[in-house]
């Protein structure tokens, strides 16, 4: 199991420590009821709604967002931040033990 840190919109961090290799960061945290994960498209990267910015010591680990992902993101350009990702398309694996993430605000979108 891979541990990975929320921090929720309000502040409150959240420490999950049964993220699965091959899950998406999204899908762990729908099933651990992260705050503001809202995930409205499932995890099709047709939304922004699971945005998480990624906390700057583990941006070479996760990498940046692909092109597609990148169009997303548009999407929240009001809040979005240099180290953004949708969470849907990060994909947990065993270099990610540890990873610290916080939810972005809600858009105006």
């Amino acid at each position: 199991m891979v541990k990975v840190t929320f921090v929720e919109p309000n502040g409150t961090e959240r420490h999950v420590s049964n993220a699965e290799e091959g899950q998406s960061l999204m899908e762990v945290g729908k099933a651990n009821g992260i705050d503001g994960i809202l995930a409205d498209c499932g995890g099709a990267c047709s939304c922004a709604t699971c945005h998480v910015f990624v906390d700057p010591q583990w941006w070479e680990r996760v990498g940046p967002p692909d092109e597609v992902e990148f169009a997303m993101l548009d999407m929240v350009a009001d809040v979005a931040q240099d180290m953004s990702r949708l969470s849907c398309q990060v994909k947990i694996n065993a270099q990610l033990d540890g990873l610290r993430v916080t939810v972005a605000p809600a858009s105006d979108f």
